[in-house]
């Protein structure tokens, strides 16, 4: 396997006596997202009954085994074997398109406007720059069904908040660095916040709980107030962050 990034890569690192986390990068790029899973589905194969977990990121893969059946060693072998001759065609995709509605508004997106003075563009540009693209997922974590997605486009690049909020409504959309995700619980959050959508991205009734998953692609499809109310959208206003 030879990644487009580093040198040095990839390389295993311990993650106790039940893991090795697999570093195929050292920075954020769409073009990992075919590596990663590429090496996820070898490991499914490979692993069999003693693999436990496979956890995807942007950089990484966690391996978690069951270490009554292989012990470290072993698993670190079967990787090491597995990363050679990977390449990203060695990955069959079974993502999906999503297509979020999205109500923009500084009521439900307290941070729309200081996005906007951070950037230098206007309101108008943020949400358009934010929904004409079309992102990939590439990892759950944080909160059950919160997919970090990426990239942004490069002009919205934006930090997070000094102080998180307590508390940040269900179907958030927000942004962080050159990141977006929807919160699909109500929970704190430190992303700025620029609207909310409707979809519905946690649910204890569907199969794996998680509307979205890794590898998926997803757009923010601008709705009105009207259409963002008759879809079951909440908009209970919200205070801008201090």
């Amino acid at each position: 396997m030879s990644p487009r990034s580093a040198t040095a890569l990839p390389r295993l690192e311990s993650a106790g006596l039940d893991g090795w986390m697999v570093r195929l990068f050292d920075t954020i790029d769409e073009a990992n997202l075919p590596w990663i899973t590429a090496l996820l589905q070898r490991c499914e194969s490979a692993f069999g009954t003693a693999l436990v977990d496979l956890v995807p990121s942007y950089t990484t893969l966690l391996v978690v085994f069951d270490p009554v059946q292989l012990s470290p060693f072993e698993a670190q072998q079967t990787i090491t074997t597995l990363l050679t001759g990977l390449t990203p065609e060695g990955g069959t995709s079974t993502s999906q398109i999503h297509e979020l509605p999205t109500y923009y508004h500084a009521s439900v997106g307290p941070d729309l406007e200081r996005v906007a003075e951070h950037t230098g563009l206007s309101v108008a540009d943020v949400i358009a720059y934010h929904s004409q693209k079309t992102y990939r997922v590439f990892a759950l974590g944080f909160a059950p069904g919160f997919a970090f997605m990426g990239l942004t486009d490069p002009r919205l690049e934006c930090p997070r908040l000094d102080t998180p909020r307590k508390k940040v409504p269900v179907g958030s959309v927000a942004i962080a660095a050159r990141q977006t995700a929807a919160y699909p619980t109500a929970t704190p959050g430190g992303w700025n916040l620029l609207g909310r959508t409707s979809a519905r991205l946690f649910d204890r009734e569907r199969e794996g709980f998680s509307l979205l998953n890794v590898g998926d692609q997803v757009r923010f499809a601008p709705v009105s107030r009207d259409a963002f109310e008759r879809d079951g959208g909440d908009t209970t206003p919200m205070e801008a962050a201090q």
